[in-house]
């Protein structure tokens, strides 16, 4: 693994900061892995234990660093991925200052270069608004697999995040996250509301009824 050159550092910094900050900083950035290259309108924020400076009971790390969370804890900018139901592969980029863990879970993408390597990966896509609508499919359609964790997206390798200009408050819209039934309330996913790609709200069958948690 190549170190950090200075824009590296730079982009980087830009995550240095609390969970929803970051999320909304990602929107709109560009995931490549290899050649193909997915722009990103949908995240959802999650921050840590309740030791740190965001205790978020939906989190992988809510209750203390583990083996599979523990690049969450790192620095800003690395790659956390999980399976989830044990078939679908998610990505969250690390965010938060050195060893304070939380993470932004990007949810879906507009592919932009790829399509073929992409439509390959996901044949059951009708139309490329579903290549990478979902963090399930979104991680297919990029081919990342578990063996990626903990990669640096800052150090010009080939599965590298490429922030673009902050996208205006006005251009944003915010709401409880999907499928958590802890925190269930929290308005920390954002999304792009333009987009096709962006993947429809389900709540949580366990969660509380809306108001009665945080």
């Amino acid at each position: 693994m190549a170190p950090r050159g200075p824009a590296g550092r730079a982009a980087a910094a830009q995550l240095t900061t609390d969970p929803v900050t970051a999320a909304a900083r990602v929107l709109g950035a560009t995931l490549w892995a290899g050649p193909v290259g997915v722009r990103i309108v949908e995240v959802e924020a999650y921050g840590g234990d309740p030791a740190g400076s965001w205790p978020d009971a939906a989190s992988h790390s809510g209750r203390g660093r583990t083996a599979r969370n523990t690049v969450m804890f790192g620095p800003p900018g690395h790659l956390y991925v999980y399976l989830s139901y044990g078939m679908h592969t998610c990505l969250n980029v690390t965010t938060g200052p050195d060893g304070t863990a939380s993470a932004v879970l990007i949810r879906a993408g507009e592919v932009i270069a790829g399509a073929d390597a992409v439509r390959e990966r996901r044949p059951a896509a009708r139309r490329p608004a579903e290549f990478a609508r979902g963090p399930g499919n979104l991680g297919s359609a990029l081919g990342i697999t578990l063996g990626d964790y903990g990669i640096d997206l800052f150090d010009g390798g080939p599965i590298r995040l490429e922030l673009a200009d902050p996208v205006g408050p006005d251009q944003v819209r915010a709401g409880p996250r999907v499928g958590v039934s802890d925190a269930a309330d929290r308005p920390w996913r954002l999304w792009l509301p333009g987009s096709p790609a962006v993947s429809a709200y389900k709540r949580s069958p366990r969660a509380p009824e809306p108001g009665a948690s945080d």
